[in-house]
């Protein structure tokens, strides 16, 4: 069995009110995109990694890769309008079927084990998207929603190379927000498994600076 990892890496960093994409942002003293990409690498599975990016930022990436002497392998696949055709982009640069992973290249804390999990959920049931539970009590236009019957989507969402190519062989829709959206309006049933609480995403200031405590709490001093 062949295994894929697509990381999707083309935020502008508006949010974070910074001119750095995203990506680039320093994470425990190197880019916020290096992480997601070491830990694909450490995966049993040994995925060919693909990461999609801003053509604009391809020079800049070059020399952080040199800056830091960052060697893994990767291969680099340029990013379209919406994240709907980033990812369409690296899915059409896998020639071969198997089971390919994609994932948020904001999300910098993903754990070999929880990568591991949904290529292996992948294999056996199609696919694989982590979910978690939400902590907070919630409201749809001021009315009071039951959490426990809503699951937080994070990702890497893991599915059949073959079956996914051919649910983006559509249209972008603005509700489809992310690969389990896209895989269930082609008709793919989606399987959830269980998510990480610290797999966050990194949209805002603070979100980096909770990032930054996390990854030290699990990184030897």
């Amino acid at each position: 069995m062949k295994y894929f990892a697509i990381i999707v890496a083309g935020g502008s960093g508006k949010r974070m009110s910074d001119t750095v994409p995203k990506q680039f942002l320093l994470l425990n003293g190197e880019p916020l995109l290096f992480h997601s990409i070491r830990t694909f690498y450490n995966c049993a599975q040994k995925p060919e990694i693909i990461v999609v990016t801003d053509p604009a930022h391809s020079r800049q990436w070059d020399l952080l890769c040199a800056e830091y002497d960052f060697t893994i392998p990767h291969t680099m696949v340029d990013g379209g309008k919406e994240r709907f055709h980033s990812v369409k982009n690296g899915l059409e640069s896998i020639k071969e079927n198997g089971i390919v992973a994609v994932h948020d290249g904001a999300r910098p804390l993903l754990t070999t084990a929880l990568a591991e999990h949904a290529f292996r959920s992948a294999e056996l049931y199609g696919s694989a998207v982590p979910a978690v539970k939400p902590a907070d009590s919630l409201r749809f236009n001021n009315k009071p929603i039951d959490r426990n019957l809503i699951y937080l989507i994070q990702t890497p969402q893991a599915f059949d190379v073959k079956s996914l190519k051919l649910a983006y062989n559509r249209d972008h829709a603005p509700e489809l927000t992310d690969d389990a959206t896209v895989a269930e309006a082609n008709g793919i049933t989606v399987q959830l498994i269980e998510g990480e609480r610290n797999n966050i995403k990194i949209t805002w200031p603070a979100d980096l600076e909770l990032a930054e405590a996390l990854i030290k709490q699990r990184t030897p001093q």
